[in-house]
């Protein structure tokens, strides 16, 4: 016959309402109750009746993750780790792509309030084009990146203050040249004006101008296209002394460009990125970047969306998670 929850329940020495908890991911127990119900999940070979238990208490043991381009290094690490932690607390995970395509967030929404995901964590780019704004009804969701707003939970990392203290690295030794790649000028991603708040600001503390010609746009953040940006912009400019990408993909772009002009790098110019993706380690020369936990990252979105779930009622809470700039041969370092 079929196990049962009470047969786990017997197996583990917990309560069928600790197994349930172990399963659902909505009240926290402890690491070593919870090994000790997957175990004997695993002995009873038990497979859990989701479409019962959603029947019984409205929930499909589903979340959505929702992120703009799932093709980019730090797409891949940040959704490794969020499926990852979600697996540990009995969440299966719905990856989705945006596209930063506002109505792809906004079906993606629908679904969340028809109870067929039961929250979403999603990276939205622009707040006025976001489904998650004043006069939408939203369901249980957690944000991820630098979109500010007063409704739904958030985790994010400090862009403004980390494009500052990256510009400030990179000043170092006397470099006063420094360009940014990464200016977008048309949907305005609260990513891109954040960074570019960032380098700004370190300027301006530096007592250097702001110089235009010194700003490289680049609509799409991928390395192809910040290797062509670069390329382009530097037929009709000179070597800046250094370079700030506004992530690591675009800074792999630019090595690559670079390294096809025989523009050597960090002796002629300095480059770094930020998101300290696995690749920008193994680039050559070894990427200097903004660094921070993507695992923390996850463990917060999770434990805020669980929570959301069992108190639709919360005030919003917003987490920042550290970030540290790390040198590397990029730059000299």
């Amino acid at each position: 016959m079929r196990a049962t929850v009470k047969d786990v329940a017997r197996r583990a020495g917990v309560s069928p309402k600790t197994v349930s908890n172990v399963m659902n991911g909505i009240v926290p127990v402890s690491e070593s109750t919870r090994l000790r119900v997957e175990q004997a999940m695993q002995e009873l070979d038990y497979v859990p009746n989701l479409s019962a238990r959603g029947l019984r208490n409205g929930r499909s043991g589903v979340i959505g993750l929702a992120l703009p381009d799932l093709a980019t290094p730090f797409s891949a690490e940040m959704a490794h780790h969020l499926v990852e932690v979600a697996h540990e607390q009995g969440w299966s995970v719905q990856i989705e792509e945006t596209g930063s395509d506002p109505h792809r967030e906004q079906e993606l929404m629908t679904r969340a309030r028809a109870n067929l995901i039961d929250g979403l964590i999603l990276n939205p780019v622009v707040l006025q084009e976001s489904a998650v704004k004043v006069g939408i009804s939203l369901p249980p969701v957690v944000l991820l990146g630098e979109v500010t707003q007063h409704l739904a939970d958030r985790v994010y990392v400090d862009s403004f203050a980390a494009a500052r203290d990256m510009t400030l690295a990179l000043a170092k030794n006397g470099r006063r040249r420094i360009a940014a790649l990464g200016i977008n000028r048309g949907r305005h991603s609260a990513t891109a004006i954040h960074r570019a708040a960032g380098y700004e600001a370190a300027l301006e503390s530096l007592g250097i101008d702001a110089d235009d010609e010194l700003l490289i746009r680049c609509e799409k953040w991928t390395s192809e296209s910040a290797a062509r940006a670069l390329t382009e912009y530097l037929e009709s400019h000179p070597v800046p002394e250094a370079l700030f990408c506004f992530t690591d993909s675009m800074a792999l772009g630019a090595l690559n460009a670079l390294w096809k002009l025989g523009i050597r790098v960090p002796d002629d110019i300095a480059v770094a990125g930020f998101d300290d993706v696995a690749d920008g380690r193994f680039a050559v020369p070894p990427l200097t970047t903004v660094s921070f936990d993507k695992r923390t990252i996850a463990s917060e979105a999770i434990r805020l969306l669980t929570e959301r779930m069992a108190s639709r009622h919360q005030e919003q809470r917003v987490v920042q998670v550290p970030y540290s700039i790390v040198e590397r041969a990029s730059t000299g370092g």
